[in-house]
């Protein structure tokens, strides 16, 4: 029972400790974010590998959410003749709930690991030891850019996903092309159910998700140890510990911006 609760302590000291390290790392990343001002090449490159090359997935998933969210929807709500409604369900879900959380996740199974194992690679083959010795700054020039992409990129994967969930590809075609929803109703439902609140809470959302997401696999990728087995328990690491933190995040955001809606 005491060797137990010995190595129960020794776990949560050393969490704090991660946590800790992690924290005081942010702050570094963040005091290395303005030479993106007078660098902006780094952060447009990182924003294609980051955001452009992940759209594939969510465009994707958009669509077979969509369709989903569509068919569940349809069978609850003709059972109340309230069928119409159904631009009004899918929408709120995707842009309230799905739609942050879904792109969140995916983009951290995608575009987190990737850059976890980036980084991870670079310092396992002495890159960033090599950038040191020649006087560059690697929170500048890897870490930073990696950083502030990840935050710039996935509200518009959010907003992607979000579309074609809602759109004609997704909701829209299973609703009103199979279903036999009225066209007009599903659009009045939209528009009169969403507002710019919701919308601008959708972003508010994923820029935090990005900002976790990134800041998990820079951080795992800078401290790995420098061997295959590190890289590949960065990476690891990466997508577990950024998919419960968004999950956590989006309960925090949500009970407190929904807290006064509907």
């Amino acid at each position: 029972m005491t060797a137990a609760v010995g190595q129960l302590a020794r776990s949560a000291l050393d969490w704090l400790a991660d946590l800790g390290a992690s924290v005081f790392f942010l702050l570094r990343v963040i005091a290395a974010t303005p030479v993106l001002v007078r660098k902006p090449r780094l952060l447009v490159e990182q924003i294609y590998s980051i955001g452009v090359l992940s759209m594939v997935i969510i465009v994707v998933s958009g669509l077979f959410v969509g369709m989903v969210l569509a068919l569940s929807g349809y069978r609850a709500l003709v059972q109340f003749g309230a069928e119409n409604s159904l631009g009004t369900s899918v929408a709120l879900v995707v842009v309230r709930e799905l739609g942050p959380v879904v792109t969140a996740l995916l983009f951290a199974g995608r575009a987190g690991s990737a850059v976890a194992a980036e980084i991870g690679l670079m310092k396992a083959t002495d890159q960033l030891s090599g950038m040191e010795m020649m006087a560059v700054d690697p929170m500048r020039r890897v870490i930073a850019p990696r950083f502030v992409a990840g935050i710039v990129t996935l509200p518009l994967l959010t907003a992607i996903f979000s579309v074609m969930a809602i759109g004609a590809g997704g909701g829209y075609y299973v609703g009103v092309s199979l279903l036999g929803v009225d066209a007009s109703a599903y659009w009045h439902g939209i528009q009169a159910s969403v507002s710019v609140g919701d919308l601008a809470d959708m972003f508010i959302k994923s820029g935090v998700f990005g900002a976790i997401i990134t800041w998990v696999a820079v951080f795992e990728g800078y401290r790995t140890a420098p061997t295959s087995a590190g890289v590949s328990r960065a990476t690891t690491n990466t997508v577990v510990i950024a998919s419960l933190a968004i999950l956590g995040a989006n309960l925090i955001l949500t009970a407190v911006l929904f807290s006064g809606g509907a």
